[in-house]
C-alpha cells in the first residue's frame, strides 16, 4: 500500500509505502494527485518517506511507477527521497539525469530537513 497525504498549503505531497508496490498503488496516488495539481497547480514538492525501499509486487508495478514518474515530474519542483536504503543516493544520482524536479536524498531521520528543503527557494 502506497499512503499519499497532500498538504494543500504547502503544495506538497508525502508518499509513505507500506508494502511492496502495485500497479494500483500508483493508480490510487494519481487519482488523489491529478486532481489537485489540475486545480491548484504545480507542486512544490514529493517526499517519499520509508526506511527501506520496499521494491515492487510485479513487473506491472514497476512499469506502473515508471509512468506515475513520467506523468508528474513534470509538475513538481523537487523530489526529496528519506529513506536510509542506498537506492536514495542512487535515485539521487542517476535519476536526476531523466526527470525535470530536484532530487535530493535525506537520511531516514531526517523528515523535518525534507520538508524544509521541499518548500525553501
Amino acid at each position: 500500500m502506497l499512503s499519499v497525504e497532500i498538504n494543500k498549503q504547502l503544495k506538497t505531497v508525502l508518499l509513505t509505502p507500506d508494502g511492496q508496490l502495485t500497479k494500483e498503488d500508483f493508480e490510487n496516488a494519481a487519482i488523489k494527485i491529478d486532481p489537485f495539481i489540475a486545480e491548484h497547480g504545480n507542486l512544490n514538492g514529493i517526499i517519499i518517506y520509508t526506511e527501506t525501499f520496499p521494491g515492487w509486487n510485479s513487473f506491472s508495478g514497476m512499469i506502473a511507477h515508471l509512468k506515475f514518474v513520467k506523468d508528474h515530474h513534470k509538475h513538481l519542483r523537487r523530489v526529496a527521497i528519506v529513506t536510509d536504503s542506498k537506492l536514495g543516493d542512487f535515485a539521487e544520482n542517476i535519476a536526476s539525469h531523466f526527470i525535470k524536479a530536484e532530487i535530493k536524498h535525506f537520511e531516514y531521520d531526517d523528515l523535518h530537513e525534507a520538508e524544509n528543503w521541499i518548500i525553501s527557494n
